[in-house]
């Protein structure tokens, strides 16, 4: 018999009893043997619970009557976000990675949520400094003070797979030395095993399973969270980066140090300045906040439209402002990252990336369809907008063309000129104009999204929460026009000559 839409009261069945097979262990999806089997089960349950709570208060009480029942979702949602706050500080790996993304989500996610998970950007414990040495000193196979001199016992940095050390080499060089955290490997593929298992529930619900290809979602996570482990290749990407932005003065890159790096340790220049997200620090120092999140907008812009090679993990303790002479200033002014720097209006800036351990690269596939969309956005295109959904594979195949056109028309109107900082204040009205308007599409939803586009949406998403955070008044649409522009003038000069040769061909044939 061919396959049947499920009904939503089917779906709760399937979903219930998958998780009580899962959480009595009558199923035959065990986890495997190398993985921490009680860090497995307390993930496994935090989840479970959590399925548990959506299917009972967003599914099962939401129908008409029953809804009398439902207790409101927002303060429901911020103990979600709190229990897991504090399950992602004891436990530490992967889950302080996830957490981190959805803190900065203030774009979409109520400030409650946010508030909740902002502290995992601070909160994360460092590991003892007797472990860190140890595997240093194994990783070289000799003792620290043959390798580094004033190596500093309290981290600059505890992230969620390794921490910073300040250090100088034997020359006197001042660096940062970057560690993995012991037996990090297997809290990696712990987690990796409990967020597979989230997303096989997942693929229970056609909604989601019918828009994402949740397998290969799942394999590319893997992948890439692994790939963070490998200190080689994240010193290729910074060279990559460092060559990609080699001709802009307000992108600054650290140098690798390779002939003190080892598979557990990586050796960086220090460049420790303002944290991105440290406000009073930057308006302290003279920085134009507007400026900096128009040029971060911009550096992102760059990497996904021309160079197709993205930072895919630039939350805010991934970058840093770094503040740079001022006119007033003596010649020899140069600030080091410790330096006090004094107040000077619109002080000159780079902007500094590190941790380029989760990178993403553009397939070629998608690459002119992305182009085509800054275009279409640029220039309030909606025919050519949507038709970059079509080229991109985002559309399902019953998606209504002319509709949609219609929907992204009215969308420009409405909310061309809104500020970053308004669109959270407008979503309510907006979400229900749009319900009444074009209900068809709103519950069709006609689109799904290539697996290998999810990474890039992450990184546009930190983009456009931190970008809110710098300039709630910045307007992402003032800079993709000239930048949509440019775009359409390298088509033309890529394209003209092929144009020509179509004309010739024409010609010909009509004569």
């Amino acid at each position: 018999m061919p396959n049947q839409a499920r009904t939503p009261e089917e779906i709760e069945q399937d979903l219930h009893r998958e998780i009580g097979r899962i959480l009595t262990d009558e199923t035959d999806h065990r986890p495997p043997a190398n993985i921490d089997s009680k860090r497995y089960r307390k993930v496994r349950w935090f989840f479970a619970k959590a399925f548990i709570s959506v299917i009972w208060w967003d599914i099962v009480l939401n129908r008409p009557i029953l809804r009398w029942f439902r207790t409101p979702p927002l303060p429901r949602w911020q103990k979600i976000a709190r229990n897991y706050r504090f399950l992602a500080v004891e436990m530490g790996g992967v889950l302080i990675k996830l957490g981190q993304f959805l803190s900065i989500r203030v774009d979409i996610l109520p400030p409650e949520v946010t508030g909740e998970l902002a502290g995992l950007q601070d909160e994360i414990p460092p590991e003892s400094i007797e472990e860190i040495i140890a595997q240093i000193e194994e990783d070289f196979g000799r003792p620290l003070s043959e390798i580094f001199t004033d190596f500093v016992p309290e981290p600059l940095g505890a992230a969620s797979l390794a921490q910073v050390h300040k250090a100088n080499l034997l020359s006197g060089q001042e660096i940062v030395v970057k560690v993995l955290r012991p037996n990090i490997d297997v809290m990696v593929e712990t987690d990796l095993t409990a967020i597979a298992l989230a997303i096989r529930w997942l693929k229970l619900y056609k909604r989601v399973s019918t828009r994402v290809d949740l397998d290969w979602l799942a394999r590319e996570f893997t992948q890439i969270t692994r790939a963070e482990l490998d200190f080689k290749a994240e010193g290729k990407h910074a060279e990559h980066f460092r060559k990609d932005f080699a001709d802009d003065p307000q992108v600054y890159i650290p140098k690798v140090y390779q002939d003190y790096c080892a598979p557990r340790t990586l050796t960086l220049e220090n460049v420790g300045y303002i944290k991105i997200g440290d406000l009073q620090a930057i308006d302290a120092a003279g920085i134009n906040r507007s400026q900096v999140s128009r040029k971060y907008y911009n550096i992102f812009m760059e990497q996904i439209f021309v160079t197709n090679f993205v930072h895919a993990d630039p939350h805010p303790g991934n970058v840093f402002v770094r503040p740079l002479r001022h006119p007033d200033e003596t010649d020899q002014t140069d600030f080091h990252p410790d330096d006090p720097v004094p107040y000077k209006p619109n002080r000159p800036f780079q902007i500094v990336f590190i941790d380029f351990g989760m990178v993403a690269v553009i397939p070629e596939r998608l690459r002119a369809a992305l182009r085509e969309y800054a275009i279409g956005v640029g220039t309030r295109d909606a025919h050519r907008v949507v038709q970059s959904y079509a080229d991109a594979g985002v559309l399902l195949p019953n998606a209504d063309i002319k509709r949609l056109e219609e929907a992204t028309a009215d969308m420009f109107d409405r909310l061309w000129g809104v500020k970053m900082g308004q669109v959270r204040d407008m979503a309510e009205s907006e979400y229900k104009y749009f319900v009444n308007e074009y209900r068809d599409i709103v519950y069709e939803a006609p689109f799904q999204f290539p697996a290998d586009m999810l990474f890039i949406m992450r990184a546009i998403g930190i983009l456009s929460g931190m970008a809110t955070n710098l300039d709630p008044e910045f307007y992402p649409l003032e800079e993709t026009i000239p930048f949509a522009e440019r775009l359409a003038k390298e088509e033309l000069q890529k394209n003209w000559r092929g144009w020509l040769e179509e004309a010739v061909g024409l010609g010909q044939l009509m004569l």
